[in-house]
């Protein structure tokens, strides 16, 4: 992997208009599932995986040619489509005679390349996650009711394991420090731990029912004690939960209101949880993880729109050395917030527009701490690459473009060479950083 410097890096014109071909098609693929519910996900990938092996012609002219007639084709056989505004401006190149060069970028801005396309799932996407400190092995969730565990090292990428149990949708999911260990919650209102061995098999080790049969909405593994995991449900109570005896702590149970949507613990063996519900509030906590008990600490101003994702990082960059949360809020906007005190009290920081107001959409911090860089995907199917050293629309680095339905989740491995997103329709694109291959 290269370093995260800023040195220039032309990006080649075949990877943008790949893009811009792929982010085309993608567009009409709901049209192409009202024909045949089966066509459209296969019809997208296969497209990919051309794309991938036929290198364009490197004329231009040539290539705005083909996407206009390209098009106008579509537009003729499935109708006027919902949104082709969003393929690439041309206000990112500098057109000089016949020649565009690209604008140069940093190589987490780099991600272009659509690796790979999954298409195992018949329903949206609720969580991606790679495993910890590994570059290669991610897992999703759907409310198709199933998880799958891929693998993106091999040629072609591919399906390793598919766990199945619960009966209705999977809401959330979180690896064990180790990865030997994942858990689940699901709109059937329990709480699974799954095994999962050296050769990918796994296993349920146990089904735990939420204490008031509630949906169960979101969790995570305690940092300091994998053997906790903390669990939000649709009832506003945030409970610990022993994964080795199946029961819930007795001071590990806090009621707040509302849906308990997401949460985030403090790493680094910090103590402070924070969680975010359906009203648009977030909630700090206090966690001893030696003893299984949850404190609520403060009550922060709503957002506007209902809490869909929390992240925690200890200092954005070296520019910015404090502990910050981002928040995913269903006001039309992605939010930065400070930790200003050992009770996890936020004040904001950052507001961040994007189109969000419907859908489950997740944010993320991109891996190097000296980028400053964040990603967050949208209700119009992009996902955002955001530089938090600027403001508002200014801060768009990147925005890539292939999800015909909302980009709702999405994870980036630990080296930055990969970022896997999912989509309302069950679409999983895994997204090539070309400049961290070259």
């Amino acid at each position: 992997m290269k370093s995260n410097s800023t040195t220039p890096s032309k990006i080649s014109m075949p990877v943008v208009w790949h893009q811009q071909v792929f982010a085309l098609d993608a567009k009409y693929n709901s049209q192409r599932a009202v024909i045949n519910s089966n066509l459209g996900t296969l019809y997208i990938r296969r497209r990919s995986q051309l794309l991938q092996e036929k290198l364009p012609c490197k004329d231009f002219d040539l290539q705005s040619r083909y996407l206009k007639l390209r098009s106008e084709l579509l537009r003729r056989r499935y109708g006027t489509c919902a949104d082709t505004s969003s393929l690439p401006s041309e206000k990112s190149f500098d057109i000089k005679g016949k020649t565009r060069v690209v604008a140069t970028k940093p190589a987490v801005e780099s991600f272009t390349g659509v690796h790979h396309v999954f298409d195992q799932h018949t329903a949206a996407i609720s969580a991606i996650k790679f495993a910890n400190n590994d570059k290669s092995r991610f897992c999703c969730a759907s409310f198709d009711g199933t998880i799958s565990i891929c693998e993106a090292a091999c040629i072609p990428p591919r399906i390793i394991a598919l766990l199945q149990g619960h009966q209705k949708g999977v809401t959330a999911i979180d690896w064990s420090i180790s990865n030997d260990l994942l858990v689940s919650t699901s709109l059937d209102a329990t709480v699974r731990l799954w095994r999962i061995h050296s050769d990918f098999k796994a296993d349920c080790l146990r089904v735990v029912y939420d204490q008031m049969k509630a949906e169960t909405l979101c969790c995570a593994f305690a940092p300091t004690n994998n053997n906790l995991v903390l669990v939000g449900n649709a009832q506003g109570m945030l409970q610990i939960l022993n994964v080795s005896t199946g029961k819930y702590s007795r001071g590990g149970t806090v009621k707040v209101g509302g849906k308990i949507s997401c949460l985030v613990c403090e790493e680094s063996g910090g103590t402070l949880v924070w969680a975010g519900n359906d009203r648009g509030i977030m909630f700090s906590f206090r966690l001893e993880a030696n003893v299984g008990n949850l404190t609520k600490l403060k009550r922060m101003e709503a957002t506007g729109g209902m809490i869909t994702s929390l992240s925690w990082r200890p200092r954005l960059s070296l520019d910015f050395p404090w502990p910050v949360v981002l928040v995913s809020s269903a006001c039309n906007a992605v939010l930065l917030y400070r930790v200003n005190d050992d009770q996890g009290t936020l004040s904001i920081w950052k507001k961040y527009p994007i189109k969000h107001r419907q859908y489950l959409v997740h944010s993320t911090f991109c891996p190097p701490m000296s980028t400053s860089l964040i990603a967050t995907g949208s209700d119009d199917g992009s996902i955002h690459l955001l530089h938090t050293g600027k403001d508002a629309k200014s801060a768009q680095v990147n925005r890539l473009l292939g999800h015909s339905a909302p980009a709702l989740s999405l994870c980036f491995n630990y080296d930055e060479t990969l970022l896997a997103s999912g989509d309302q329709q069950g679409l999983i694109i895994l997204w090539l950083n070309k400049q961290s291959h070259t």
